[in-house]
């Protein structure tokens, strides 16, 4: 038995400890707004926040996420996640929108960190999220255009 707090709700669950937290989230636990992406935490795809540092979820297994908190593309609700959805909304930045989660986690712990980032930050901070359609221009304006709000 494993204890976790996801997206501020505690759950306690029968699961391996060597599980990767994505199947955890998605399949155990129903969030599907975190996506399994290329399963070698290359893409970014996967992103979501252990006590606020950015991790893989595909690789990460549950074990160290005992103690800590998780949060997700569903728990993002804060002042800079609803600034990161609607810039998003405004910019029209999804394509496909596969990767899109993972992007809005990676954008917010760069605008947490830095809230007024140039373009050379966002391009370092989101480099290790891959978009298949290219959408690394409205990605960038988007998050400049949160950073105002």
């Amino acid at each position: 038995m494993i204890t976790l707090k996801v997206n501020g709700d505690n759950h306690t669950l029968d699961v391996p400890g060597e599980m990767p937290i994505l199947w955890v989230i998605r399949d155990v636990l129903g969030l599907t707004g975190t996506k399994f992406g290329c399963g070698a935490a290359q893409c970014g795809a996967c992103t979501v926040h252990l006590d606020g540092d950015g991790i893989r979820s595909c690789i990460t297994p549950v074990s160290r996420a005992a103690g800590k908190e998780i949060v997700t593309i569903e728990g993002l609700n804060n002042h800079v996640g609803d600034s990161l959805r609607s810039a998003w909304a405004e910019v029209d930045v999804p394509q496909c929108g596969y990767c899109q989660s993972g992007q809005i986690m990676a954008a917010s712990i760069l605008l947490t960190e830095n809230p007024a980032p140039n373009d050379q930050d966002i391009d370092r901070a989101m480099s290790g999220n891959i978009c298949r359609c290219g959408t690394y221009q409205r990605i960038r304006a988007a998050i400049h255009l949160a950073a105002k709000s």
